[in-house]
């Protein structure tokens, strides 16, 4: 057995308020303990939206009534709520902007909106941009521009993570998650997930693309699940909408790759805690802690996880690996299978 800090996901989409059926507060921090995360920030694009302040107290009411691990949320940016933005930005996790293809209203297509975002938005709350390729490269040179902190979300391209590297090398203060299905999954997976169940944003990549994150594995900041929950018939249907699960694989999946000799302890520790809480100014979590199995083998089933949306692209894979317990803030939460915190015992962080 051994012991790991509490993990800290920055990029989970709880579905609450305005779509529960797929996944709510209480299910998603339920899968958050039992993969061993014990701090999750919650993306924005809900319905509503979190833009403003109405939208951010119903996210923040329904949290506080039902999250079972520590959280935070994070703000949408709009067309319309720089200043709204800043006046808000000590309650967040940070702002999230949407400038590629997305699932939701959040978009934004003009650069100058990008510009009054980076201009307003506080240099203490970090920024997040959903942006691919050639989007990639402009918002880069936006941070570039306006000297301020930039991550980007789920990375799963070659040409991607070499221009981050690129940028980094050069100063630009940019930082990088990618999520645990650009590195285990590619398009040539899809025959076997289906090809509704596949719909993912960014796609599912070719090998030579996951191959590159992996060789490039240095300029990785974060592992970080993208957690996107919808139910099977959802995804089953003629209009599936895009979106994987991954609170409960995540874990498990890397912990394989340790053992493969594809990744240290060290470098899992450093992606899933000790930079997501530098680049998001987070707080530390005394005395908590996850206990793993580094040693038992065994097979992903959705039938045995948390997660509302009752499926998952890994299923059949077999992994070496298994979060046993999980303590928060001196209270055991998860141990063997049965998550044992009470709705609402989740703090919020912001």
């Amino acid at each position: 057995m051994i012991q790991l800090p509490g993990l800290i996901d920055p990029h989970v989409h709880v579905r609450e308020p305005g779509a529960a059926h797929k996944e709510d507060w209480s299910s998603a921090t339920s899968a958050a303990l039992a993969g061993g995360f014990t701090m999750i920030l919650a993306m924005p694009n809900t319905r509503p939206p979190v833009t403003d302040a109405y939208s951010l107290q119903l996210a923040h009411k329904a949290a506080e009534k039902n999250a079972r691990c520590d959280y935070a949320q994070y703000l949408g940016a709009g067309p319309d709520n720089t200043e709204i933005a800043f006046h808000l930005a000590p309650q967040t996790a940070g702002l999230k902007m949407y400038l590629d293809q997305t699932y939701g209203p959040l978009r934004l297509d003009e650069m100058t909106l990008w510009m009054e975002h980076f201009r307003h938005w506080p240099q203490d709350r970090p920024i997040v941009a959903h942006a691919e390729s050639r989007t990639m490269a402009a918002v880069i040179l936006m941070a570039s521009l306006f000297n301020r902190p930039l991550h980007i979300a789920h990375v799963s391209l070659a040409e991607e993570i070499l221009l981050i590297r690129e940028a980094k090398e050069r100063g630009v203060k940019v930082t990088c998650e990618v999520a645990p299905h650009h590195l285990f999954l590619t398009d040539g997976d899809i025959p076997r997930i289906g090809s509704g169940r596949s719909e993912v944003r960014p796609r599912l990549a070719r090998a030579a693309d996951r191959d590159a994150l992996w060789a490039n594995l240095s300029v990785i900041d974060c592992f970080a699940t993208d957690h996107a929950p919808h139910t099977v018939e959802e995804k089953d249907s003629a209009n599936p909408p895009p979106g994987f699960p991954g609170l409960e694989t995540a874990l498990p999946l890397l912990l394989t790759a340790v053992h493969d000799g594809r990744l240290t302890m060290d470098d899992l520790v450093q992606r899933m805690v000790v930079n997501p809480r530098r680049i998001f100014a987070l707080p530390e979590q005394l005395e908590t802690w996850v206990e793993v199995d580094p040693d038992v083998t065994w097979k992903i089933e959705a039938a045995k996880t948390y997660t509302r949306c009752g499926w998952t692209p890994f299923e059949g894979m077999p992994v070496r690996g298994m979060v046993r317990r999980v303590v928060l803030r001196g209270q055991e939460t998860y141990k063997d299978g049965q998550v044992l915190a009470l709705p609402g015992t989740g703090k919020r962080i912001r």
